[in-house]
């Protein structure tokens, strides 16, 4: 089989014409071209966004959910040809009743994923991920961006069993613990402590993004299982943004086996002026740098429109430059232009969480 014949029978290169030197655009479109060595590496690779949305377009979303049927080939070819394997599209309820409406949310994904289970597949334990990439299905890994839906201790186990395999300890601060955005952080509470063992004991995953800098290293220290930062960049190169993360928390994290998925909104990858994809690729170096590239990842907080062009923001969310669509065609690409090694690429797309998922789901 020749190369070209390959690459058009995968999802990564539909109707990719071949450039000269080895060279492609993708979907037979105008724009940046990929080495053979970028789409080889991802059509090896199982690509996971830990932090991935199949669209910001909540009422669309809400419509496929609610009516299955609505959702069209056209949408499913875009979210084959992102090139990402799973998608871990979590939200978080911050108001009102946040626990009926987190049963909502996993019910919703529930009929969806039911009515498209010929394309995909919720992935609740470590070798769905390669089963869903084996059988050309798109993966879909339940969680939720606030833990106040846990009412109680006993409430982990319910949504576990619901398929919840990912859960953010705090959104803003809450019974758990404080919240990037809350100044007066008083870290992991004793609740949180026993909600903290109870996941850790079930196997499900704890997502600290959206934690404040105490909250954070309570846990990393408590908890017996790694603890993932799905979304987050490094303070060090975004000293005013709370969100990202300090070195030491880095460092402290990727020590017990954990993994930061780094994300591509505009205010937590540049302090201000350009902010480029050249400015994320600085986050994964800097990482590297500090811990090895075993536990960096991907988790952009992004679809594949980008957020200016659907929430209408008061301040520019998106990259410059950036076609969402390619996010991880362009990733991958300027690794390989970064000299990175084919195993670092892979572990960086979407291996580091596999293995660190395997090692916390192992229950």
């Amino acid at each position: 089989m020749t190369r070209r014949a390959l690459l058009r029978g995968t999802a990564l290169v539909a109707a990719a014409p071949f450039i000269n030197r080895g060279r492609f655009s993708l979907f037979a479109r105008t724009g940046p071209e990929y080495s053979t060595r970028t789409l080889d590496l991802l059509r090896e690779s199982t690509v996971v966004d830990m932090l991935g949305l199949l669209t910001l377009d909540y009422p669309k979303l809400n419509t496929w959910r609610t009516n299955p049927a609505s959702f069209q080939a056209s949408d499913l070819q875009r979210l084959k040809d992102s090139a990402i394997n799973v998608f871990h599209p979590a939200v978080g309820f911050t108001e009102g009743d946040i626990y009926n409406s987190s049963l909502s949310d996993i019910r919703g994904w529930d009929a969806f994923l039911a009515e498209h289970s010929s394309d995909f597949v919720r992935i609740d334990c470590p070798g769905d991920m390669e089963r869903a990439k084996a059988a050309g299905k798109i993966g879909i890994v339940i969680g939720l961006q606030n833990s106040a839906h846990f009412r109680s201790v006993d409430d982990v186990q319910r949504f576990y069993e619901m398929g919840q395999r990912v859960s953010q300890l705090t959104y803003t601060d809450n019974e758990l613990g404080g919240g990037s955005v809350d100044p007066h952080d008083p870290g992991l509470s004793e609740y949180g402590v026993r909600i903290v063992d109870r996941m850790n004991t079930l196997g499900m995953a704890i997502d600290i993004s959206h934690c404040g800098d105490r909250t954070t290293l309570d846990t990393i220290s408590l908890s017996r299982k790694p603890v993932l930062v799905t979304h987050s960049n490094c303070r060090a190169l975004v000293p005013r943004s709370a969100r990202c993360k300090t070195d030491d928390a880095i460092r402290r994290m990727a020590a017990r086996g954990g993994v930061i998925g780094i994300t591509m909104i505009r205010y937590f990858v540049s302090s201000g002026g350009p902010a480029t994809m050249e400015n994320v690729l600085d986050h994964i170096d800097h990482i590297v740098k500090l811990t090895g590239a075993e536990h960096v990842g991907i988790g952009s907080d992004v679809d594949l429109n980008g957020r200016d062009r659907q929430l209408h923001p008061l301040r520019k969310n998106d990259l410059d430059g950036v076609d969402y669509e390619r996010k991880i065609y362009d990733v991958t690409e300027g690794l390989v232009r970064r000299k990175y090694s084919d195993e670092d690429i892979k572990l960086i797309l979407g291996g580091n969480f596999q293995r660190a998922l395997s090692e916390i789901w192992a229950g």
